[in-house]
């Protein structure tokens, strides 16, 4: 049964009609994942490529060593936005962002076992339950990676006090103070741009395929005479290729350059080849569904109100 607020999160998604929604629900028996592709198909669907949904609070944080060859992203959840900028838990967060790096530690778990940096009379998960408890919200480290490059630099961004948090590890066999600000300079354009693969090599084949066979079904129901849909196909792929493959991105502070052109140019100044080794993105709360709540019927329970 196709209930209002599926029709609500697949609009959500999206961007196509309600009725159009519903529509897809109906024809694809509740699947989620297929009504997204029949709505494509369609032509009706806004999005080109499918992210997870941003809804839980809480910080994304950095820490680059001061040689700037290893670095972490962090990403620690709260419940609400005011405890998101409260002084003890971004202290907490950076504190663990920096432990990380002098770390040898690989999971989450691994990570709540370890001594605290700053108190090693205590675990982390010690330090956070006392932080539990001591603000009086529920609060997790989600997840982190951790960066190392021996030729080169490794750089961050940070957007929205938390909201985006990037990493970009740049190689070079020569040394040179052009290697830091290029890659904020990059780590800006994956913040803005949110590529989901650094070059054509790395995109996943059954991607790809997914995406040729949703081009072709738009063709045809498009009218398009079965000679040519290949060729419009094909042509589809190329365009969204260069919109998902950072290499192949208009740089978003000089739209005359791609990131291949910058880094050739780079390259020239720096006088050895510079390359981007790895990124990582991290956005907060993606792929958790927040609890919708209404705040009026919070006051009245709060209250002891019906």
């Amino acid at each position: 049964m196709v209930t209002a607020k599926m029709v609500k999160e697949l609009r959500e998604l999206t961007g196509a009609g309600m009725m159009d929604c519903k529509k897809a629900l109906t024809q694809t028996d509740g699947d989620v994942e297929k009504a997204i592709e029949f709505l494509r198909e369609k032509g009706l669907a806004a999005a080109a490529k499918k992210s997870g949904r941003i809804a839980a609070e809480g910080l994304v944080s950095t820490y680059i060593s001061d040689d700037n060859k290893t670095a972490v992203i962090l990403e620690v959840n709260c419940e609400t936005d005011f405890v998101a900028v409260n002084e003890s838990f971004v202290n907490f967060t950076n504190s663990v962002a920096k432990q990380i790096a002098t770390s040898n530690v690989s999971t989450v778990e691994e990570l709540l076992e370890e001594k605290f940096i700053e108190d090693a009379s205590v675990t982390v998960k010690e330090v956070l339950t006392a932080l539990i408890a001591k603000i009086g919200e529920n609060m997790n480290i989600r997840r982190f990676e951790k960066l190392n490059i021996e030729n080169g630099s490794i750089n961050s961004y940070i957007h929205g006090g938390g909201k985006i948090g990037v990493l970009v590890a740049l190689s070079c066999e020569k040394e040179n103070e052009v290697l830091k600000p290029l890659a904020k300079d990059i780590s800006m354009q994956v913040a803005a741009a949110n590529p989901l693969f650094l070059d054509e090599n790395s995109v996943d084949h059954d991607a790809i395929n997914k995406e040729r066979e949703i081009y072709r079904v738009q063709a045809l129901n498009e009218g398009k005479p079965e000679k040519i849909v290949e060729k419009m196909v094909e042509g589809r792929v190329k365009k969204y290729l260069k919109e998902v493959c950072l290499v192949d991105q208009i740089w978003v502070k000089n739209s005359d350059y791609t990131i291949t052109q910058l880094l050739q140019e780079k390259s020239k100044e720096v006088g050895a080849e510079i390359a981007i080794a790895k990124f990582v993105r991290f956005e907060r709360g993606e792929g958790i569904e927040k609890r919708e709540e209404n705040f009026a019927e919070e006051v009245q329970r709060q209250m002891g109100q019906k």
